[in-house]
């Protein structure tokens, strides 16, 4: 009898660069795609991850030959997303949101927003550190209600 196995953990290691984005996203999706309810986090963790990472690539003061590493788990039915650098700066959360036509400024209000907890954390062996974030899944999509049958007039 074949056995479904659901992945446990995914993680990677990526360049240093903002054209790695789509590919953290796209290991993302794809690990999403092996859970049962996978696309219920798809949306938030796509977007939280790419802010995350291109956080990462522009702000770490890592030598540019440093790789990023993403991690993605589902732990008592929340995603949690990490993302490594070797950078030493920590996230901060800014007072007050960028200005409207600002190109950056908004990741990690958008994390803080939608993410149900985040933080940073030192990484093992003390070098640079990790930013993660647990993200709750959507609901579950309400069924549409059946079809009534149409009353025939005599």
């Amino acid at each position: 009898m074949p056995v479904s196995r659901r992945p446990r953990m995914f993680s990677a290691r990526l360049d240093s660069r903002t054209a790695s984005t789509p590919l953290a996203r796209l290991f993302l999706r794809a690990y999403l795609a092996g859970l049962p309810s996978g696309e219920r986090y798809a949306d938030t963790a796509e977007l939280l991850l790419g802010e995350l990472f291109a956080n990462a690539v522009q702000h770490s003061d890592a030598p540019d030959d440093r790789l990023i590493g993403v991690r993605f788990a589902v732990i008592r039915d929340r995603l949690r997303i990490e993302v490594h650098d070797a950078g030493t700066g920590r996230p901060s959360l800014s007072t007050a949101p960028a200005d409207a036509d600002a190109e950056c400024g908004r990741g990690l209000f958008l994390v803080n927003a939608l993410a149900e907890r985040w933080g940073c954390c030192p990484r093992s062996g003390g070098i640079g550190k990790f930013v993660w974030a647990l993200i709750a899944p959507a609901p579950a999509p309400t069924p549409a209600p059946a079809p009534t049958p149409a009353a025939h007039a005599v």
